[in-house]
């Protein structure tokens, strides 16, 4: 499990070094709702592209391994030359997991995936959810994308459970 000290722990290990980050899943729906509604087994994150493979090193340096990579997943060059996974998950020994997703930013503040050739991208009202972790401000995805990135698949009751608790507080698909 990935505890909300774990998880501000790793934002805010990334985010010292420059790494942007954006909070989506499950500790993104708590961090929109400002309280921990549940146990996670992971952090989910975006991170942009030109930072990723800097972020993987980085937390592999604090004992992370690669676990899985994501069916989605694509190679993908960022601004240094460096080919890259786009999406994978990492684990410690104590199996806490970061499920790292790359994107790209678009001069209009919106951003695509580079893990999904699909044509989806995010908007700049997508990038701009704020919450708390902990009491810890984050960045995470808008409740309106929270809902969109809940789509298309059969839910687990948990991110039905999450859903709701985003209906009941903010409304159906709401943006933040």
């Amino acid at each position: 499990m990935t505890s909300a000290a774990d998880a501000v722990r790793l934002i805010e290990r990334l985010s010292a070094t420059g790494i942007d980050v954006w909070v989506c899943g499950g500790w993104g729906i708590d961090a929109l709702l400002g309280r921990e509604t549940r146990p996670h087994k992971d952090l989910d994150i975006l991170v942009r592209l030109d930072d990723i493979a800097r972020a993987r090193t980085l937390l592999e340096a604090d004992g992370y391994r690669l676990t899985e990579i994501w069916s989605e997943n694509r190679r993908a060059g960022d601004v240094h030359g460096v080919e890259t996974d786009t999406a994978f998950v990492l684990e410690d020994a104590a199996g806490r997991q970061i499920d790292l997703h790359a994107i790209s930013l678009m001069p209009n503040g919106g951003a695509f995936p580079a893990y999904d050739g699909e044509g989806m991208t995010f908007s700049a009202d997508d990038l701009s959810g704020k919450g708390t972790i902990a009491g810890f401000p984050v960045q995470c995805l808008s409740v309106r994308m929270q809902f969109r990135g809940h789509t298309g698949y059969e839910l687990p009751e948990r991110q039905i459970g999450d859903l709701k608790l985003l209906r009941e507080r903010f409304g159906a698909e709401r943006t933040t």
